[in-house]
């Protein structure tokens, strides 16, 4: 028996790699790491797995600080009064605090077809099946990708330049976060690569068969393979454990990151939505987040008051094939500026990017404590006028409630 202070992290991604290395800081803690998979995977790479330019995987012995012990298994349901988590295996975990970080994935799709027909691409797994279907087919395979976001469109350049017949549907407009500047640079990229972007109302998917795609204005796509990198969603194992989540599913939590119904439970990265006002899906949020989530935790074994997250973004980088990119600068509240980086230098800033990322993590690894992120300090004001509208709002339909029952 220790008489350590036992934290649990689930999830192994950028944010619950961070969290763990940052928690041994304190020689008093006992830090398990619980992830269905032996090996990190950088899902930023996801999309060079599937064009064979990089397995996107990386041994946990290389991220991961020795007094970490890795689990390899999956949570199926925390048991929030007696603080034990009950994993696949029949196992149980017991708990003091738990950083849940268990990260995000593709949406059940909601169109015609598309579970049958089309490949999903947020896991290691779903990038490995679709690239397996690549493969199969002999000659230039014709590809449809379904999602202008930043996975569609390093998908879709990926595959080009790799040698497919690519068509990229965007639904209605072509990377939605980026400045319309940035935009037409990413388009003229595409361009060059010989992707066919459809955008506009009628470029909305409509059902997918086995070898087309159908879309909103009537017209068909002929389609070997079609790739499906909209929607998002979070595993649903904190609404199933009793857990407040938004609609998507993230933990409900404080500025602290501490979920609003048990203080012994921080969330982060993906997987948390602080104030009901999430972060944007990134790497760039999810380390910083594993990071705070793990200095609250500290923070409670200290006796401490934690602090509220203060999370500044810097941009957001795509890579557009091995040899160009584009880094889309942003103001540190992530919204997005009409200045950016293309070309090879966005290329090469792209894959400093990712390298730095594993950089990072290998460094709290080694040094707990060290990582460093840009602030914002512009949040708390922001999520106080947010809070009053949705009150306002709340206000203003209670009020119609009480006209309308009035009235009847």
């Amino acid at each position: 028996m220790t008489d350590k202070t036992q934290v649990v992290v689930l999830g192994g991604g950028y944010a619950g790699v961070m969290a763990a290395d940052r928690l041994t800081q304190r020689d008093d803690l006992a830090v398990t790491l619980v992830n269905p998979r032996g090996t990190f995977v950088e899902r930023i790479r996801l999309h060079q797995l599937v064009a064979g330019t990089d397995d996107a995987v990386v041994e946990y012995g290389d991220v991961l600080a020795e007094r970490v012990r890795l689990v390899v298994d999956s949570a199926v349901r925390i048991d929030l009064p007696g603080r034990r988590v009950e994993l696949a295996s029949g196992r149980t975990l017991a708990y003091d605090y738990l950083v849940y970080a268990i990260g995000s994935g593709s949406a059940e799709p909601d169109l015609p077809g598309a579970a049958e027909h089309a490949y999903p691409i947020a896991s290691l797994e779903q990038a490995e099946r679709l690239r397996a279907a690549l493969d199969a087919i002999a000659g230039r395979p014709a590809v449809t990708v379904v999602g202008a976001g930043p996975s569609g469109i390093e998908t879709a350049a990926e595959l080009a330049e790799a040698g497919a017949t690519v068509t990229l549907v965007c639904g209605r407009v072509l990377g939605p976060y980026l400045h319309p500047r940035v935009r037409r640079a990413v388009a003229r990229r595409l361009a060059r690569l010989g992707v066919r972007v459809l955008d506009g109302p009628g470029a909305t998917v409509t059902a997918v068969t086995r070898d087309a795609v159908h879309l909103a204005d009537g017209s068909e796509l002929a389609s070997d393979v079609t790739v499906r990198t909209v929607g998002f969603s979070v595993p649903d194992l904190a609404r199933r454990s009793g857990l407040s989540t938004d609609a998507v599913g993230r933990v409900l939590t404080d500025e602290t990151l501490t979920s609003v119904d048990d203080p012994r439970v921080v969330a982060a990265g993906d997987s948390a939505a602080p104030s009901d006002l999430p972060f944007r899906m990134s790497c760039q949020a999810a380390g910083p987040l594993g990071c705070h989530a793990a200095d609250t935790v500290l923070h409670r074994v200290a006796g401490t008051e934690p602090e509220p997250v203060a999370l500044g973004f810097a941009g957001q980088c795509l890579s557009l094939g091995r040899r160009a990119g584009v880094f889309q600068c942003a103001h540190r509240n992530d919204a997005a500026m009409p200045v950016h980086l293309g070309g090879r230098a966005g290329g090469r800033l792209k894959e400093y990017i990712c390298r730095t990322i594993v950089k990072q993590l290998r460094d709290e690894a080694r040094r707990p404590g060290s990582h460093r992120w840009a602030a914002d300090r512009t949040r708390s004001e922001r999520t106080r006028s947010e809070r009053v509208r949705s009150e306002r709002v709340r206000g203003r339909r209670d009020d119609v409630a009480a006209a309308s029952g009035r009235a009847r």
